[in-house]
């Protein structure tokens, strides 16, 4: 580990597997909150099995928070060597011509992603740790805990805004990843691009319904 964050390529190679660990989690998390549009029971009986499973508590969700962390640390890492590999910055360039948005900024929307990481863990992980393992009252059921949640039109609108940076964030890092671990041949590239750019619309996409819909469900 310790030989693989001291080359470029190695810390690159890193940062690819941990964004690939967390598209896998996307997926599944998504999965999980489509449920509450069609079946408040199963949605609830889904949520009580991930609360109670022992391997999802004690061994997946410390996992993730290991690899939002360890992405995030990594990406800054990435950026701060890549700054200082180039020194000199011209005056006058056409970034825009040679890459896109996305790329030129992903530890901005980074950064604002991890902000909503932690409004989302206040929002809905923190009260289920507080009720499971300190006692603390919560007699809503997840469901209903959800639509409290996004009754107030500020944390819908804040949802939204964050998701479609998380879809331009999506829409390099997605192929960036691929390409990192080793999936550059040109047989395979127009692929893993169209993969990409669906799972990068489709996903974000697929959170803003959820939000919307749980915060219109109560008009």
């Amino acid at each position: 580990m310790a030989g693989l964050t001291q080359s470029s390529i190695g810390r690159k190679f890193l940062m690819a597997l941990s964004a690939i660990f967390l598209l896998i989690f996307l997926l599944n998390h998504l999965s999980i909150n489509l449920i509450s549009i069609f079946s408040p029971e199963a949605f609830n009986a889904a949520s009580h099995f991930m609360e109670s499973n022992p391997l999802i508590q004690f061994v997946m969700q410390p996992l993730l928070i290991a690899g939002v962390v360890f992405h995030f640390v990594m990406g800054f890492v990435l950026e701060v060597k890549n700054n200082a590999a180039r020194p000199v910055k011209y005056a006058v360039t056409n970034n825009s011509g040679n890459s896109s948005w996305a790329s030129r900024n992903m530890i901005i929307s980074g950064a604002v992603i991890l902000a909503f990481l932690a409004l989302h863990f206040a929002d809905f992980w923190i009260p289920t740790i507080s009720k499971n393992y300190f006692g603390a009252a919560h007699d809503e059921t997840p469901y209903e805990h959800v639509q409290e949640k996004f009754e107030a039109l500020w944390r819908v609108v804040a949802y939204v805004i964050c998701f479609v940076l998380l879809g331009l964030h999506l829409s390099h890092g997605f192929q960036s990843s691929f390409q990192s671990i080793g999936a550059r041949h040109p047989k395979y590239l127009p692929l893993v691009k169209a993969l990409g750019n669906w799972y990068s619309i489709l996903i974000p996409l697929g959170f803003i319904i959820v939000a919307v819909y749980h915060h219109i469900s109560q008009s």
